[in-house]
């Protein structure tokens, strides 16, 4: 008998198990689905006004999807201070409608495979590994943001509040540290994000290398004048920094680079030149 019930306790978990990973996309759905038609509570859209200078550029069909958006993010992501920061639901509701930016008219997940996003009140010091050949090098740098691959966001809110007033600075942590999980999502951060059509990927791998090659010619020529020179970084950075600009110098974008605001565009299904 005692061994029937061991045999039976195995097959139980397994069972238990599979209907666990069976049942909770469901009431996941389920969640988000009511989320997603939810107003936003009091005050909330006060914060996106006085805080994001882009929300109030962004049409008013768009913004309802905005606050669902919002509603989900607030419930299934957890924010942790470091340094003395104190969470606030300022802090939490500027760093999700900035986030939440990037989800507009796309089949959204909400940036799986994390869930911690830590905020310093300011830069902070994080150790940086550099290579050279076989030599490796360690030192500590200041940051304004960061995204761990596979692991949390870290943001620095005085970087926050900066990059997200100015609509226009193509500056904004938390769209650039947002847009490196999206592209995390394939298969490691290299510059290429899922794409919504398998067609697609050949394209953006043309259009954005070639991009990428007349972007260095342009800083080096001193005439760069859309992006941030941090792009040169590497191919992830130029993905994250060249979102920012989409978001925030669209028109700028369209009309000087106007194949990469194509891609972006075709990717993030969002038009942000036409905004306000």
């Amino acid at each position: 008998m005692k061994e029937t019930l061991v045999f039976l306790a195995f097959v139980a978990v397994p069972a238990a198990i599979g209907l666990y990973f069976v049942i909770k996309p469901k009431l996941v759905r389920k969640r988000r689905a009511h989320l997603l038609r939810q107003p936003l509570p009091d005050g909330v859209e006060d914060v996106l006004l006085r805080n994001i200078g882009l929300y109030s550029l962004v049409p008013d069909d768009l913004r309802q999807q905005l606050h669902g958006h919002i509603n989900v993010f607030l419930d299934e992501k957890r924010f942790l201070g470091v340094g003395g920061q104190e969470i606030t639901s300022e802090v939490a509701i500027t760093i999700a409608g900035s986030a939440c930016m990037l989800l507009l008219n796309r089949e959204a997940d909400y940036f799986p495979g994390f869930s911690s996003i830590l905020v310093y009140p300011d830069t902070y010091e994080a150790k940086q590994v550099d290579y050279d050949g076989v030599v490796e090098t360690h030192k500590r740098s200041r940051r304004a943001g960061e995204s761990w691959h596979r692991g949390p966001i870290v943001l620095s809110w005085s970087n926050v509040l900066q990059g997200a007033a100015d609509a226009g600075d193509g500056y904004n942590v938390v769209l650039h540290e947002f847009a490196h999980k999206l592209d995390e999502q394939n298969s490691g951060t290299n510059g290429q994000p899922i794409l919504h059509a398998m067609g697609h990927y050949e394209e953006w791998a043309e259009v954005l290398g070639r991009e990428y090659r007349s972007f260095a010619d342009r800083v080096a020529r001193r005439q760069n004048k859309v992006m941030d020179e941090y792009g040169l970084t590497s191919p992830a950075e130029f993905f994250a920094v060249a979102t920012e600009s989409f978001f925030e110098k669209g028109r700028a974008m369209q009309r000087r680079l106007p194949d990469l605001y194509e891609q972006l565009k075709k990717y993030y299904s969002v038009d942000p030149a036409t905004w306000g």
